[in-house]
């Protein structure tokens, strides 16, 4: 019982606890353009017609921005510790909302966009580093768990939030609470095992190590490809959500924000089953393939139901939320593959290319769909993510039980 108290107590620790909060705020965030776009895009005198042209511009800035940032944060997260980046990432993106309250034209949006990316793609990989370090092997999916069930309800609160003020007052209070977190960040302590690693002359952070030699780049490789299908739901199927309805013939409106906000609560939903299955079984690779299979299935049931009812199609959106719940999961697994002196650069570095993904999606959507059709686009490029990500994960170790001490 006492041993089960400790482990409690590990799980809710502040370390845990201030991640979670950190990586709430990173997605009410992250998701706000998305909810916002049209109404924020109308407010700046965009035309109906290239509502879709500049949000997809505008997101590609978001994202490209999140490319750059999760390499700069990867490397200064081995290199100078996790905590530096927990503080650093969350001051930028905070500022840079901030600031995106007071665009008046689309190239000021899109140069804030691209800071605040570059600030929010430190986040995740430092919090999920840090709790994988910290805490004991056999609860620390537990502990990872709990940061990304926690943290993809900010995209609920960003959700009410637009809904209930004007975009630009939705912005200035993601930018407050980020720079409330802060505070709050004090009281965390440094990873034990990047204190040990600091101490010795081994190289940190070196991101070009990645690719010295065929092992190491296929095992990068395949962190990156089993998360490509998660980021193509989220960044096509429902950032692009009005325009799938009305391609299914759906004569009530489809609502961006509404459709983001059932998607992530079935991604909350989602990462819980998906950790705790992944206990259950003893095993990250197979409670993966679970997932997989059923974005498979979702993601086709979506493309090709015929109702009109906007109440199924918003049913839909938050199943594929909780089918592609293994986001937790893909980013412990990626921390878990590299030793200490290369995981926060992997951690931080995968989970961004794979939302930076999204750069090569849309204009391939984009592309596609002028030669055959919205839905049938988004089946071809669906069946491109989720088949790399069933063979990355058939070759992938398995790292349930594996001790994380240990360097490159």
């Amino acid at each position: 019982m006492d041993q089960a108290n400790i482990k409690v107590r590990q799980l809710f620790s502040i370390p845990v606890i201030v991640a979670a909060l950190g990586y709430f705020v990173d997605i009410y965030d992250l998701l706000l353009f998305s909810i916002v776009r049209i109404p924020s895009l109308k407010a700046l005198g965009i035309a109906e017609s290239d509502l879709l042209e500049k949000g997809i511009y505008l997101i590609n800035m978001q994202m490209a921005g999140m490319l750059l940032g999760g390499i700069l944060w990867g490397i200064y997260g081995d290199k100078k510790g996790r905590l530096s980046v927990l503080f650093g990432s969350i001051l930028l993106y905070s500022l840079a909302n901030i600031a995106n309250g007071f665009v008046t034209t689309v190239d000021q949006y899109a140069l804030l966009r691209f800071i605040a990316g570059v600030g929010l793609a430190g986040e995740l990989g430092a919090g999920i580093t840090l709790v994988a370090e910290i805490l004991p092997k056999e609860i620390r999916g537990y502990g990872t768990t709990i940061v990304s069930a926690v943290g993809v309800l900010g995209a609920v609160l960003a959700y009410f939030v637009a809904d209930m003020f004007d975009w630009k007052i939705a912005y200035f209070i993601g930018g407050g609470l980020g720079l409330m977190l802060l505070v709050l960040r004090f009281n965390v302590f440094e990873s034990g095992m990047f204190k040990a690693v600091k101490k010795t002359t081994t190289s940190r952070g070196n991101f070009f190590a990645l690719f010295t030699t065929a092992n190491m780049f296929y095992k990068y490789l395949r962190c990156i490809l089993i998360g490509l299908p998660i980021w193509f739901v989220i960044g096509i199927l429902v950032t692009f959500s009005p325009e799938f309805g009305k391609a299914m013939g759906l004569t009530t409106t489809i609502y961006a924000g509404k459709a983001v906000m059932f998607c992530y609560i079935g991604l909350s939903l989602g990462d819980i089953s998906s950790g705790l299955l992944s206990q259950y079984l003893k095993s990250r690779r197979a409670s993966v393939f679970v997932f997989i299979i059923l974005t498979l299935v979702t993601v086709s049931i979506y493309l090709t139901q015929t109702s009109q009812s906007s109440l199924v199609f918003y049913g839909l959106c938050l199943l594929l939320g909780f089918a592609i719940g293994y986001w937790a999961l893909f980013v412990t697994i990626a921390a878990e593959q590299f030793g200490t002196n290369l995981r926060a650069t992997v951690a931080t570095t995968v989970p961004n290319f794979v939302r930076g993904s999204v750069n090569i999606f849309t204009p391939l959507f984009l592309l596609l769909k002028d030669h055959t059709s919205v839905t049938q686009a988004a089946g071809m490029i669906a069946l491109a993510t989720i088949i790399p990500a069933l063979l990355a994960l058939w070759k992938m170790e398995e790292t349930f039980s594996k001790d994380l001490n240990y360097m490159e």
